[in-house]
């Protein structure tokens, strides 16, 4: 039991630390769709080797967030080419609550943000380099502070 206690806990770090970065610290229901439609979109972004390393460093209860109703692809799709493409599938993603989760495009572009800033705290240094590079240069940017 201990384990599963252990794991709990560094999940509910992480959608604390999203609560707060998204400017609704007693809100980790927003915290969780938020998490889970921009991971959802990520994955279908980056290469299949590079989901996995992700995968590896991520809190074991946020893995199941990102791998849930996953099927891998051997080859990214390659349409999310710019923030408003990411910005646009996100939406179409949380078709239900995108309203009230990430609002307009701009909104949705800072909400967007602070799940990669949140990443970027609990993954190495190296795997988010490694992110980046897998990314085409106009979403890039989604990683810059």
């Amino acid at each position: 039991m201990h384990h599963f206690e252990k794991f709990s806990a560094k999940g509910n770090e992480f959608l604390k630390d999203l609560a707060q970065e998204i400017g609704e610290p007693e809100n980790r229901e927003k915290a969780y769709r938020v998490l889970r439609t921009v991971l959802h979109v990520l994955r279908r972004r980056l290469s299949l080797d590079e989901s996995f390393d992700l995968l590896a460093q991520l809190p074991m209860c946020i893995k199941a967030v990102y791998v849930d109703g996953w099927k891998p692809a051997l080859f990214p799709d390659k349409s999310i080419k710019t923030i408003e493409d990411f910005i646009h599938e996100v939406l179409e993603e949380d078709k239900r609550s995108a309203g009230k989760d990430f609002g307009n495009e701009e909104h949705a572009k800072q909400v967007i943000k602070a799940v990669f800033r949140v990443l970027k705290k609990h993954v190495t240094e190296g795997e988010i380099e490694d992110i980046i590079g897998d990314l085409p240069k106009h979403l890039k940017e989604l990683f810059a502070d």
